[in-house]
Order: structure tokens, then sequence, then C-alpha cells
């Protein structure tokens, strides 16, 4: 065998790292063929080894390599994610990012340049640094090392490996995968038992030492507003509207407000923010801007795309009542005839008004324009088409219209499935009898691509979705209906480790090689072997 030994582990780990598959490089492109190169030279050509490419957008590819044995009906899908964040915060050290051991010895020798947490691991010799090996190509090594085992002793259950790009953007490689996994349970006519992930165990708080395992993960979704006001040079302030000053009332109201606040089983939903705010004026010029976005982050526990997009409108129309009581004021005092009145939309609103106004034709060629180029963001995508609809019906301005911006994450939770509630159980036990102590967590707070194993909401939360995204069908896409398909019981339990997407980014050892990898076969072969 392999990657069984602890040795051998550490060696497939520091190979993966060293395989530089940052989001949206051709690392990222080259690396699941890599991949298969690898499986292909330790495992040979079985007939029961399967490895299937699965296209998943810009030359981009998931990987899914199973082993099915003839007879065995129950299956386990283990679910991992290759891309990494990018590397600018290592500076000149930037090409020791991928060199696992060289890294680690680094730090070792520049200890003195990190907080005494940090100093405390290094000299400990317990961990190993490198961007990714947390988030997550250990929980892929952990998958190669159960597929590896499987395989060489004929587990009388079937093993899909499957590892996907993207997971850091926009989980392409997951959202392409679904109706794979769907056509590959109906081709070999196989039982979908459990889908595990194996992203680590994530902090809930600095200095935190706690191992968590994972029975739901979070939502996330991205309110937008595109404000789009009445331009006017500087000097005559009050002929126009600035759009900047209309963002700022949604930014002031958003920010920390508990609207879209959620509490499930005792865990609460971090606050909303707004993410990123785009000034659409790209010169310098004494005029103001007639075009801001303000694209926000939501966290959701149970909340569905629906119920968000009603309390958002509700939050951007107040936010515009009291931006028009505060304008009015403003213009009386300066005896400004007829102030601007401002409107609030959602996209839907704008997309029928422009087709009524310019024609189906026109609507779906400013789409097309956009949608059409690869290389644009789909959040600047989004922003424009709706930016370009105005320029087509600039008499409703000043208005705020409302839309969502890719990604979506649903989400999902099955803390009350029987399955897992055996599951958790069984693993609490075999690790606390190793004196590592647990705490079972129903949302997974970094966000996974688990969102998309399952689909938990209903076709009115998605048709709502659907409506109010400028790229839908186009460029982004769920498919809410093969996750509902697909449902399948999951859980995620990873290694431990420390400071994803941080320089000092790292997994413990005897997590990642001893404690982990003897758990997930155990519970494997426990549950369905």
């Amino acid at each position: 065998m392999n990657w069984q030994s602890e040795k051998q582990l550490e060696a497939l780990i520091k190979l993966l790292v060293s395989w530089d598959s940052r989001s949206s490089t051709k690392g990222e492109i080259n690396f699941p063929h890599k991949l298969k190169n690898e499986l292909r030279a330790k495992l040979g050509t079985s007939e029961n080894l399967n490895v299937d490419l699965i296209d998943s957008g810009l030359s981009r590819n998931a990987l899914a390599a199973s082993y099915l044995k003839e007879g065995n009906e129950s299956t386990v899908i283990l679910i991992s994610h290759f891309d990494t964040v990018h590397t600018e915060e290592f500076g000149k050290n930037e090409h020791l990012a991928f060199d696992v051991d060289a890294l680690t010895e680094y730090y070792k020798e520049n200890a003195g340049n990190f907080k005494a947490d940090i100093q405390d691991d290094i000299a400990s010799g317990d961990y190993l640094f490198g961007r990714g090996i947390m988030d997550m190509k250990m929980g892929l090594a952990l998958h190669l090392n159960i597929l590896d085992k499987a395989m060489h002793e004929s587990w009388p259950v079937n093993i899909i490996v499957l590892t996907v790009p993207d997971e850091e953007v926009d989980s392409s490689g997951m959202r392409s995968a679904v109706r794979y996994l769907n056509d590959f349970r109906e081709k070999h006519r196989l039982n979908y038992s459990l889908i595990l992930n194996s992203e680590p165990s994530f902090n809930l708080h600095p200095d935190d030492d706690q191992y968590y395992i994972y029975t739901g993960s979070i939502g996330k979704i991205m309110p937008a507003t595109l404000f789009y006001g009445v331009e006017t040079h500087a000097g005559e302030p009050l002929k126009g509207l600035n759009a900047l000053y209309m963002s700022a009332y949604l930014t002031k109201n958003l920010e920390f407000s508990d609207v879209f606040e959620e509490t499930d089983m005792g865990e609460k939903t971090p606050p909303p923010l707004t993410l990123k705010t785009l000034d659409l004026k790209n010169d310098y010029s004494t005029q103001t801007t007639n075009h801001v976005a303000n694209i926000s982050n939501v966290f959701t526990l149970r909340q569905q795309a629906d119920e968000i997009f009603d309390k958002y409108n509700a939050l951007v129309d107040q936010s515009m009542k009291e931006l028009q009581t505060d304008y009015e004021r403003m213009a009386e005092a300066n005896a400004v005839s007829r102030p601007y009145k401002v409107r609030t939309m959602s996209y839907t609103d704008l997309h029928d008004y422009a087709v009524r106004k310019a024609g189906k034709s026109r609507v779906k060629e400013i789409i097309a324009f956009y949608t059409e180029n690869e290389f644009i963001d789909d959040r600047i995508r989004s922003t424009m088409i709706i930016d370009d609809l105005m320029e087509e019906c600039r008499e409703l301005a000043p208005a705020a219209i409302n839309y969502f911006a890719p990604p979506y994450y649903p989400p999902v939770n099955n803390t009350d499935d029987e399955l897992i509630r055996h599951i958790t159980a069984h693993t609490k036990k075999e690790l606390n009898e190793k004196n590592i102590d647990v705490t079972v967590i129903n949302y997974f707070n970094g966000i996974s691509d688990l969102s998309y194993v399952t689909y938990q909401g209903n076709e009115e939360s998605w048709k709502a979705y659907e409506a109010n995204t400028p790229v839908w069908g186009e460029t982004y896409t769920i498919p809410f209906k093969e996750m509902e398909l697909l449902d399948t019981p999951f859980i995620n339990i990873g290694p431990f480790g420390k400071d994803p997407h941080k320089l000092t980014e790292r997994i413990h050892k005897a997590s990642a090689f001893n404690v982990t990898p003897a758990i997930l076969q155990n519970v494997i072969l426990k549950f369905f072997g």
C-alpha cells in the first residue's frame, strides 16, 4: 500500500502542497491532471478503479476516483477541494509557500517574528506549515489514504473520492459535480450511504484548541444594490444626487445590523457587512458619480433566499426613506423647488421595465455583452448588466436596484439525522478514548461545498434567487433540483490545524497522520462495512 504509514502520509501531503493550485491560476487547471497521473502510477489500472475528470468550466476539472467492487451497493463519497487562496502575504518568501520543509524550517529560524502561541507551535515540532496544507489538501490526502486501503483490502463498501476546484471563489467544481454524482449512481446502481467532507477543524475564537466535527454548513448569500443617482458638477451639488451619498445610508444601516440574525441549536450567525463598494465612474473629474454598487455578505442558518431578499428589500427601502427625509430637509433649506424622489426596485422590476421599453432583444443584447466575456468577474458582470439597463431607463433615476451577486451557499444541516447522530456519538467516544475532547458543531463556520450536497429550501426560495441574479443561466447556476435528488446524509470530520488563509497556516501532524485517518477508516467500516 502507498499512503498508510505516517511517513507515507507526510510525503503525500508535501507532494500535494507542492502542486501550486491557487484559485484562477494555471496551477488550479493542472492539479487534477497531476493527481490523475499519480493515482495511475501508485494504484495501477485495476478494474475496480475508475478515474474521471469532470468539466468545471474555464479549463478546470474536478476529479472523481472510485473504488467499485462487484456486489457492493453501499457507497461513501469523500469530498474535498484542491484550490487554495493566493500567497501575496508571503512577500519575498512567496517562493517558499508550497515547499513544506523549506517553509517550516524558515519559520524555525525566524520564530521571533511571530506571536508567542505561534512560536510555541513552531518550537514543538508538532506542526507543518504551507499554503493549503490545512485548507484543505490534508483532507484530500486522508481520502486517498482511504481509497488506497479500500482497494488493497477489498473493502465491502464502495469509495468515491471527489476533489474539486474553485471552492475558494464560486464552488463551480462542486456545482458541476452534483450531476455527475447522480448520473454515476444511476449508471452503477449504487446506494449513496454517506457524504464525508474533511475540511479541517476551524477555531471559533483566537487561542481555541478545541477539536470540532460538523453536522452542517453555514449558508452565505450576497444581496447587492446598484445606486443610480443623478450626476452633476461639484460646484452645483443641489442639481443632482450623488450615488455615493445614497450608498452610505445602506452601509450605515446594514453593518452590524441584527435584521438577518439567526440562532439555531445554540449557534448564531455573524452580523452582515459590506464586502465591496464599486464606484463605476472610472475617471477623475469634478462631476459626481451617478452609479455605485454595494455588495453585502449575509450568513444564514435556516433562512432561504426569498426570506433574505424580502428583508434586504425592506432594509434598502428604509435606508432610502431616511435619505429622502434628510435630502428633502436640505432641499427645503436651500430652496430647491423640485427635489428628486428615490425609488427602490428589484432587478426583476428593472428587467421587466426595460423589456417593455427597449424590447426583449435589446435586453438580451446587454446581458450577452457581459456574459459572453469569460474574463469578467460574475460580481462585476451582474453590476454592469444593471448599470446598462439603467442607461436605457434613465427616467427611473434616482433609484436603488436590488439584486443577488454570486456565489450563493445554501445553509444545510442534518444534526437530527439518525445515522449522523450515531456517527457523531461513535466518533466522540473513539476520540475521547484517545484523550481528545470533541465538540459537535451544527454549522461549519468556514463555508463549504457541503452546501451543494442537498437542498433544504423550496422551489419558491430558489426561484426568487434565480429571478434576481442578473447572470443566472448564463455564467452562474446552482443545480437545485439535482441537489434535491442527491440528498445523502453528510458530515464533516477533518484534521486539526490552525490559521487557514494566513502566513502561518499549519496542520497538526499527530492529528493528520495518526488520529484522523484511523477515525475515518473506523467510521466507514463500522457503519457501512
